[in-house]
């Protein structure tokens, strides 16, 4: 799968890095980019993907947005995840910030997870109960601050709104720095493994944006909720999703931003 990802990002995706034509590029949604790269690239991973595994069904994001009935209807058995660019606003601006990802899922729990950073040359790879690795090297999590003044995190405020968005940019004050961060998850998932933040939050929850990264954390040692408190899993529609590098993290930045659960309600809600 690595191999397929490097591939198609080195033939289809790389190419039209910075280079991209006024056409190449469209709203498939209000605020939502996609790119010919991006559609190009999708087709072609989810080809190689289905000579790889006999049998397992392929849910691409563009395919999804195109039919959001493919989402129903692949759930269950083997489902291959595919995002073909995390981060295309990035990548359409320019930034090297931008990763491919696959995820293999089994009867609803991932089983392995590829996220390729192509601009950075790096390549996540992890399989449950197996770890993490980059580029072949194994790694794990090192232990977060236990002084929340000392925490370094990424809250997304974008799709929240209202007074609850602007709370959690005051509570952020709590920490030592807080951003919304890159914009792709393919970049903040992985992020996390290294140590370079201690927990990211967020809100809407898409399953090719998070089952890859979630396992990479998972495997890494770091753990995994909604808001609140009920476990990630992959297919689940609730919205909010809370990433820290341990279970003491976790409870901490959750105390920070949500003390009266006043977030987890609206998560809820909107989930």
């Amino acid at each position: 799968v690595g191999s397929v990802l490097r591939h198609v990002a080195a033939t289809l995706i790389t190419p039209r890095f910075r280079r991209l034509a006024d056409d190449d590029v469209r709203e498939k949604t209000p605020g939502e980019l996609v790119t010919v790269a991006d559609t190009e690239a999708e087709v072609a991973i989810a080809a190689a993907l289905r000579g790889l595994l006999s049998g397992g069904e392929v849910v691409g994001e563009e395919a999804v947005a195109a039919d959001p009935a493919l989402l129903d209807a692949a759930r269950g058995g083997a489902v291959w995840l595919v995002d073909p660019i995390d981060g295309t606003s990035g990548f359409v601006d320019g930034s090297p910030d931008h990763a491919v990802m696959v995820a293999l899922l089994d009867e609803g729990v991932t089983e392995a997870a590829w996220v390729l950073q192509p601009a950075h040359d790096r390549l996540w790879v992890a399989a449950r109960g197996q770890g993490v690795t980059v580029d072949g090297v194994p790694v794990g999590r090192a232990p977060a601050p236990s002084d929340p003044g000392k925490l370094r995190g990424i809250v997304k405020t974008r799709y929240v709104g209202g007074t609850q968005a602007e709370l959690l940019r005051e509570r952020s004050s709590a920490f030592a720095a807080v951003d919304q961060g890159p914009g792709a998850a393919g970049i903040e998932y992985p992020a996390l493994v290294a140590g370079d933040v201690d927990f990211v939050l967020y809100w809407r929850v898409l399953p090719w944006d998070h089952a890859p990264g979630a396992l990479l954390c998972t495997e890494a040692g770091a753990c995994l909720s909604r808001l609140d408190g009920r476990p990630y899993e992959p297919w689940a529609t609730a919205t909010g999703l809370l990433v820290a590098a341990d279970e003491a993290t976790r409870k901490t930045v959750l105390a920070t931003l949500d003390p009266d659960g006043a977030l987890a309600d609206l998560a809820e809600l909107a989930g």
